[in-house]
Order: structure tokens, then sequence, then C-alpha cells
């Protein structure tokens, strides 16, 4: 295969994660629909976790709610300092890809991000930063904030599949089958859902949901796993997880003080 081909065939299967479903290709521009980008920054020690705490609070949120990106989440794993998460909402791909143009023409923002990104090579700010990209799922395309109080948890699951068939397979349940219904119904109360289109361990999905308390999160997932829907949906050959799934990460997180979800 020449190189040319094997670029368009590449392309192409990007391409494909969003447009070869119906339930997705009808807003596959975003134009009625959110896109996220998950970053993460990577820290090695509590002084970077305190840098990294710093750029957010006091310059990132500031500079993206200036610009009407609203609202940013910031999160922490439940257990250990790394890495920080933070969950960033747009309205289209574009404004995606002019992050970083915008905010280098922001003086507040520069000037109050100066420390953090000139961090000097002897004192690192941050181990590693990495960032994926989705579309919302059109089941849910907007995000949400269905907890705001003091001591919430969250959880942060990604769904692998191993092949672009089966991912949006995936897709559809939640969409088209009403497994998002069946969440909202038993008290998994989300956040966001979104279908990796730039990022690692493609093809996947990855959505967030949020609870008062991990005593809310445990009988809520109580009640979803015995609802019979949920047993009906799940009892469909074509939806088993052994036939449309390779890999399911679970991540509990807390928020931080600072965090607008």
């Amino acid at each position: 295969m020449n190189r040319r081909n094997f670029l368009s065939l590449s392309g192409a299967a990007g391409l494909a994660a969003i447009t070869t479903s119906p339930s997705t290709a009808s807003a596959a521009d975003g134009s009625a629909r959110d896109f996220y980008q998950l970053m993460q920054f990577q820290v090695d020690s509590p002084e970077q976790k305190k840098q990294v705490d710093g750029f957010l609070k006091e310059a990132a949120i500031p500079a993206l709610n200036r610009m009407g990106m609203k609202p940013v989440g910031v999160f922490y794993p439940a257990e250990g300092p790394s890495p920080v998460y933070a969950l960033l909402r747009f309205s289209s791909l574009n404004d995606v890809g002019m992050l970083n143009v915008r905010l280098a023409q922001d003086g507040e923002f520069t000037s109050a991000a100066a420390g953090f990104l000139g961090a000097p090579a002897s004192a690192p700010a941050f181990k590693r930063m990495e960032s994926s990209v989705m579309i919302a799922f059109e089941g849910m395309p907007k995000l949400e904030t269905p907890v705001l109080s003091p001591g919430r948890v969250f959880q942060l699951r990604i769904y692998e599949s191993p092949s672009v068939v089966t991912g949006l397979k995936k897709i559809e349940m939640f969409n088209d089958a009403g497994e998002i219904k069946i969440f909202r119904k038993t008290g998994l109360n989300p956040v966001f859902f979104g279908q990796t289109i730039i990022g690692t361990k493609m093809p996947n999905l990855t959505y967030m949901l949020a609870f008062k308390s991990m005593e809310e999160q445990k009988e809520a997932w109580k009640k979803f796993v015995s609802h019979p829907d949920w047993k009906s949906i799940s009892g469909m050959p074509e939806y088993a997880d052994k036939a449309i799934l390779s890999n399911i990460t679970n991540l509990p997180l807390i928020a931080a003080e600072y965090s607008q979800i």
C-alpha cells in the first residue's frame, strides 16, 4: 500500500468514527452538540500539583470564562495526587483548534500564567500533559451539572471497543436503545457522554457521572443493574459486552474546590 492510500484510509477510519452511524451522523458537524477536551496533568509532587491548581484556578479558568466557555471542571483522583483532570466545553471543533491562539492573545492570561508556562527544566510545573477531544452523544448533546453540592463525587468511565463498528454499536446502545434514559431513571446522573475523535485507545467513548456521595453512587448502580429495562437491553446478543467492548476503565474522582462542575 502506498503512502497516499495509507493516509487516505487512516483519515477515513477516523472520520468513520463519527459518520458511519445514522444516529451520530445527523449532527456530525457539531452544530447541535458540544465538543469536549479532557486534559490530564500528571504531577510528581505536591508542589507540582499546587502549580497546576494555581494555573487552572488563577489563569486558565478565568480566561476560558471570559471567552464564554463555562462551566470548566477540575477533578482529582479519589486516591493519590495524580493526574489532575480538566474538562473543557466547546461549541465547535474550530473553537477547540483555536483555543491556544485565543489564550495567547489574552494579556491577563499570559500574565497570570507566566510562571507556569515558563517553568524551567530544573523545576517543571508538571511531569506530562495529555489530552483527548470528544463530540457529545446525540442522546445527550450538552454538558450538564446535575450535582454541585460540597462533597460531591464523580465517576469517569472509558469504554474501549475492538473496532469502529463495535464502538458505534455501543454508542447506539446509549443513544437509541435507551441506556441514557435508564441512567437518569436510576440516579446515575450524567455530566456528559462523549465519543473520542482525537486521543489514545481509540475507538472509545467516555462519560462522567456525578453523585452527592459515595453512598448515593452505590445505591444508584444497584438500581441500574436490577432495572428491568437494563436487563432487557443487556440481554440482547448484539449489545453483549464481549461482542462490543474490549476494556472498561473506571476512575473515581472528586472535584477541586474551585471546579465549576
